[in-house]
């Protein structure tokens, strides 16, 4: 068993991001966003599950918004464009990527 670290410290200028585990079939990684910040819309070619672990934040998927506190979940379909904003408070998650990015065959 590996215990993760709890994930980055927030940073004033821009989201934090930390990679808490990285192996072939999966990556995890967690995000720190300050109210205002974004993560821009962006896609892979892998499954996200995102678990938000504080605070809340607008979860854009395809043409859906969804505003999801802590405890709620989400999953982003292989080539779905997904983005995130931090709007009133601040916004700890956690994102498995699977498979890998890069691993695809």
């Amino acid at each position: 068993m590996n215990v993760l670290p709890a994930g980055p410290a927030a940073r004033p200028e821009r989201p934090a991001t930390q990679i808490l585990h990285d192996e072939s079939n999966v990556r995890v990684v967690a995000f720190h966003l300050l109210p205002g910040q974004k993560v821009p819309p962006h896609h892979n070619n892998s499954t996200v599950l995102v678990s938000v672990l504080e605070g809340e934040g607008l979860f854009h998927g395809g043409e859906t918004v969804t505003t999801l506190r802590a405890g709620d979940m989400a999953v982003f379909a292989p080539g779905e464009t997904h983005a995130i904003d931090a709007v009133d408070s601040l916004l700890r998650f956690v994102a498995v990527i699977t498979p890998r990015p890069g691993d695809h065959r």
